[in-house]
């Protein structure tokens, strides 16, 4: 028998085993699922790599044919049950981040606190954020976001007011969130509405991020040996990397700043993260400077996404359906008689049919639809009414929630109304845009008042319209998961153009 052939008898052996075993004697071969996915993870690759992001389409089509507890990979489990996710996400002490997949997703800011899985550090880290992040922090910045919305209002109005010249309002929004967050954060805006035609490489370049979302979870070994080259090398590999380094630049110049004179913090446009960051009331909780510009990283990525998803969302939906909008729009008007005087995110708040479009739109508009992996810990109680083996990795996707039929009557249909019931204490249990628990969103608040800002001034200071064969070609009529994986900025690449300007 040759080398060659042994080797080959031997590995046929090895795995053979490994599949029997992970069959017949893993503590989870008692759990309904496909053969292949309780023999390898490269089921789940197949469908997000190689079909595109269909994995939470298959995790639907088997919960149909398994139920709601189904094994998705030879040591995960996925729920579809309301109890399990509050008892996955709301426990922060026993049940941790999964390493692997945090460190994959995020391998540009592995010492950031979203993907810190230990709970301690995680939650040092929050402390010291979270007063940037308060309801009061937020109505004291407020001025920041109506700057950038104006902005944006003025360059539409201004610019796109023909079919002709159209507009990518998805592109648009993004710049817009993008400025946000810097500002806010930073106090140092990358200004990117200021580029002509929303152009900046930033908004760009955040599309290729998510494009290579799961190349980064499944070869994460790629990302770290690319982290190994030298700079130049990438850029001349990679010229489009030339943006990221660009912000990180620019992160790095501003903490370094800080750092060697501290009175700048003082002199700073406004109130920063970093005066928080830098300045703890335990200095042992002070972040390092590479943690300083990872963190920096996952606030403009996070602070960017979800909002501008959202309002690209419900703006579309809202020009689809001229009730929705007309509605949405006597009711700004009758409320901001003056649109020439701001009117405020407190009073937008207590408008009751905006508040209720901003939840549809967060609901519809689905941030992080793959499920945010969890790992069992000993002292980890029951899971939906069952003991789930420790060191089992367990998740439950928010489309489940966020689409739940029993709680959402119709899902798939935009539908404001539904936030104008009488009693919709059932409906916020399984609203999650921001998950639940100590690991919830940190930024809800400014999310918050971002979209009652930007749907209050852009539907009361402007009459847009769809450019009629984008129209048509986005009529949506969603109705399955598989809907949500077709890439945001494909799906909602619908253009749109000023018709006219509100009295």
């Amino acid at each position: 028998m040759s080398f060659y052939t042994l080797l080959i008898s031997l590995s046929f052996c090895y795995f053979t085993g490994i599949a029997l075993h992970r069959l017949f004697f893993h503590p989870l071969h008692k759990y309904p699922g496909p053969v292949l996915a309780a023999v390898t993870n490269w089921y789940e690759l197949y469908y997000n790599l190689v079909l595109g992001g269909e994995f939470v389409a298959e995790i639907e089509r088997l919960h149909k044919l398994y139920g709601p507890v189904i094994r998705i990979g030879p040591n995960t489990l996925h729920f579809n049950d309301r109890r399990a996710y509050h008892d996955i996400y709301s426990n922060g002490t026993t049940l941790v981040k999964e390493p692997r997949f945090y460190r994959a997703i995020l391998p540009h800011a592995p010492e950031s606190s979203f993907a810190y899985s230990d709970p301690q550090r995680a939650k040092n880290r929050r402390s010291l954020l979270a007063p940037s992040f308060s309801r009061q922090a937020v109505m004291k910045l407020e001025y920041t976001i109506q700057k950038k919305v104006n902005q944006l209002v003025a360059l539409l109005e201004e610019h796109y007011r023909s079919p002709e010249s159209s507009v990518t309002l998805s592109i648009a929004y993004r710049c817009l969130t993008t400025d946000l967050i810097t500002d806010y954060c930073f106090a140092n805006s990358i200004d990117t509405l200021s580029y002509p035609n929303f152009t900046h490489p930033i908004a760009q370049e955040t599309q290729n991020l998510v494009k290579r979302m799961w190349i980064q979870i499944y070869f994460p070994f790629i990302f770290q040996l690319v982290a190994r080259i030298p700079q130049e090398l990438i850029l001349w590999l990679f010229p489009r990397f030339t943006t990221i380094m660009d912000v990180k630049a620019r992160f790095e110049q501003q903490i370094d700043s800080f750092i060697s004179n501290p009175e700048d913090l003082v002199i700073a446009e406004h109130e920063t993260i970093y005066h928080h960051l830098l300045e703890p009331k335990d200095p042992e909780l002070r972040p390092s400077r590479v943690s300083l510009v990872h963190e920096a990283f996952v606030l403009l990525g996070g602070g960017s996404d979800t909002v501008g998803h959202a309002c690209t969302t419900g703006t579309y939906f809202a020009l689809q359906d001229h009730l929705i909008r007309h509605r949405l729009t006597e009711e700004l008007r009758e409320a901001w008689p003056d649109k020439g005087r701001p009117l405020n995110f407190t009073a937008m708040e207590k408008l009751s049919y905006l508040s209720a479009f901003v939840k549809e739109a967060l609901r519809l508009s689905i941030g992080a639809l793959h499920p945010m992996p969890r790992v069992v810990g000993n002292k980890t109680p029951e899971i939906a009414g069952m003991k789930i083996p420790p060191g089992t990795i367990v998740g439950m996707s928010a489309y489940f929630m966020l689409m739940n039929p029993e709680v959402f009557r119709d899902p798939f249909t935009f539908n404001p109304d539904r936030w104008l019931a009488e009693d919709t204490s059932e409906m916020m249990q399984d609203f999650v845009p921001f998950s639940k628990g100590p690991r919830q969103c940190l930024g809800l608040n400014l999310a918050w008042a971002e979209l009652h800002l930007i749907f209050g001034n852009m539907f009361r200071k402007l009459d847009l319209s769809l450019v009629g064969e984008t129209a048509r070609q986005l009529d949506l009529k969603l109705g399955k998961v598989s809907d949500y994986f077709v890439p945001v900025w494909e799906k909602s690449e619908y253009k749109v153009f000023v018709k006219r300007a509100h009295d």
